[in-house]
């Protein structure tokens, strides 16, 4: 069968990876992909914002499935226009996808069915909100409403910084903003859970813990990731069975009572307080860099989990695991999450040697007459599966260390709550 993928980064290339060793698959398009997409798959440059050029690809060339892996095609509603055309596309639709598209949404979901979330408070003008942070106590959260890339959350110590967010936010520092979201802090321990939905059946698609800020200790500012490792040391029976029935099962239901489903991968961003679970956000796709850290761990043929997902039968899909501890190091450009150059050689990259237990996922990559340019903050993604964290961990820097590029920078704590 033909399949293609929609996007670019870390997460496409490690779904490509997984679907090439599937007998069922004897082509993928990558669309638009990078680097390491076109050493297993076909890249081809379209805009993937242009439904229409984008359906006319697929059907052109009669590809039978198609997966959207970024969030901002699923969020415009591009699940609804391909099907529309009775394209087999896995991802779910434009309402669902308003979980990840609105925090605002997500947070009236919670309040409307009990789920356990962070105290908020919605604003929608600059003068009110800063009033408002004139008086409150510290620390609180300040989020962008919309998409953000991983990057429009901050967490505020005290006046100035929660001014400075909030100034940033309004000003369009992630796109126009009509509203903003402040919440409570929450003390406790992040933890992402996966689900996987064909809109009827729910299952388990295991736990990571993402590293968010740039500087080891997390420290320093947000970014799209750098790094993770799954499982999560939080996830236990008791807290699983609390994350579906509190926050998971209550979300679909509320769908549901809009007259929608769920289809797709569903990402929870908890907080876990004294083993209770508290939703911080939902993404409404794999996330990236822990597509990259769970995809190795599958023991199960992915392409059957996307078709079920495609024709409401996930129940008759057993999705196996290998029984091993994965850790995954981000390799970013010098400069990021600010200024940082582009197109920048990577030259010895065909020099790196992977065991079968390694991988090395492109991220914003370019091939350009046989040689691979830089040409984004989050550049390459080294994984490595173990039966220990810490030996995958040192693994990815022998890896990185292998690359020799002086063009990137890497944190060498990921995992530390973990690893002793």
């Amino acid at each position: 069968m033909k399949v293609g993928i929609i996007g670019s980064g870390g997460r496409e290339h490690a779904m490509c990876h997984a679907l090439s060793s599937s007998k069922k698959v004897n082509e993928i398009y990558c669309i638009p992909g990078n680097a390491g997409t076109s050493l297993i798959a076909k890249n081809i440059s379209l805009d993937i914002e242009n439904f229409n050029e984008v359906k006319d690809f697929i059907i052109l060339n009669k590809i039978e499935l198609v997966v959207v892996g970024p969030e901002k095609p699923l969020v415009l509603g591009l699940v609804d226009f391909l099907e529309s055309h009775n394209i087999k596309v896995f991802g779910p639709n434009k309402v669902a996808s308003q979980l990840e598209g609105s925090k605002i949404f997500t947070k009236n979901i919670c309040k409307k069915y009990n789920i356990p979330t962070a105290k908020f408070g919605i604003f929608k003008e600059i003068n009110k909100t800063t009033k408002f942070i004139e008086k409150t106590n510290y620390p609180l959260v300040i989020k962008a409403d919309g998409l953000a890339s991983g990057k429009g959350v901050y967490i505020c110590n005290n006046k100035d910084e929660a001014l400075l967010a909030a100034q940033e936010i309004f000003d369009g520092k992630f796109g126009k903003a009509e509203n903003l979201l402040i919440e409570e802090f929450l003390e406790g321990e992040e933890m992402s859970f996966f689900i996987v939905s064909d809109g009827k059946t729910i299952k388990n698609f295991e736990t990571a813990q993402d590293h968010k800020r740039v500087l080891e200790g997390d420290m320093g500012k947000n970014t799209g990731g750098m790094g993770a490792y799954s499982p999560s040391r939080l996830i236990n029976m008791e807290l699983e069975k609390k994350i579906l029935d509190k926050i998971i099962r209550p979300t679909l239901k509320a769908l549901h009572d809009m007259k929608t489903s769920y289809k797709g991968f569903l990402y929870a961003g908890l907080m876990i307080v004294k083993n209770e679970p508290y939703l911080i956000e939902y993404n409404v796709r794999m996330g990236d860099p822990e597509c990259q850290t769970i995809l190795p761990k599958l023991n199960s043929d992915l392409f059957d989990i996307f078709i079920a997902c495609c024709t409401e039968k996930l129940n008759e899909v057993e999705i196996k695991w290998h029984n091993k501890k994965s850790l995954c190091t981000v390799l970013c450009s010098n400069g990021y999450p600010e200024n940082f150059k582009k197109n920048v050689l990577i030259k010895d990259i065909n020099k790196i040697v992977l065991n079968k237990n390694d991988y090395c996922y492109h991220a914003s990559t370019n091939e350009d007459q046989g040689k691979i340019y830089a040409v984004g903050g989050r550049v390459l993604n080294f994984v490595s599966l173990s039966d220990d964290f810490l030996k995958s961990r040192s693994k990815t820097h022998q890896l990185i260390k292998s690359l020799n590029w002086d063009g990137g920078f890497f944190r060498k704590d990921i995992g530390h709550k973990v690893i002793n």
